[in-house]
């Protein structure tokens, strides 16, 4: 898809716009929604989160926009410097671009992707949610690092294959439409010259 840097740089802001939102939504509302409430006895998780000032980041409480625009750093850094370049190289080793199917090569992108940004951006945010108020206490990180992925890695899985890049694709092709339909041409007129 992207075919250059700036739009590999586009794609991964659509992505993580995208991604950071539901994650931010789904550790706040599915994974700690009841304890948030239960802790605050409120009836829902954003009276909670009012309730006791914000969310706790690094030992601070932090409001729900700066966890989103904190995560958002963390998750767009990681995603242009480590995550789409590793993830290209690894689904090459296991299928040939050039001979695959595009949504097979996409998939196998995907997948690569989450297994790599999986359990990064986990650990990031054992570091900046522990409880610092404990000390920090090596295994404990380790503990909740781990409890992450098995949270995160199936939720990243289903929603980046089944929800997230199929919609970042649709935006993405509409924003590079032209692009896109310059190229189609370039290779329509490059094959009626060979033949």
């Amino acid at each position: 898809m992207p075919r250059n840097q700036f739009q590999r740089m586009i794609f991964a802001l659509i992505t993580v716009v995208i991604t950071v939102h539901a994650y931010v939504f789904y550790s706040l509302y599915v994974v700690n929604g009841d304890t948030l409430m239960e802790v605050n006895g409120t009836s829902s998780v954003l009276s909670a989160i009012n309730k006791q000032g914000g969310v706790l980041m690094c030992g601070y409480l932090v409001p729900i926009w700066a966890v989103v625009l904190i995560e958002f750093v963390f998750a767009y850094f990681l995603e242009n410097i480590l995550g789409s370049p590793l993830s290209f190289r690894l689904a090459c080793k296991v299928f040939d671009p050039i001979k695959t199917h595009p949504v097979i090569f996409e998939s196998a992108i995907i997948c690569a992707t989450v297994g790599i940004m999986c359990p990064a951006m986990s650990l990031i945010a054992a570091f900046l949610y522990y409880p610092y108020y404990m000390g920090l206490n090596f295994a404990t990180l380790l503990a909740n690092w781990l409890k992450l992925i098995c949270y995160n890695f199936p939720f990243a899985f289903f929603t980046q294959m089944f929800f997230i890049q199929p919609l970042v694709r649709t935006v993405f092709k509409l924003i590079f439409a032209k692009d896109i339909r310059s190229r189609a041409l370039a290779a329509d007129e490059s094959e009626k010259s060979l033949a």
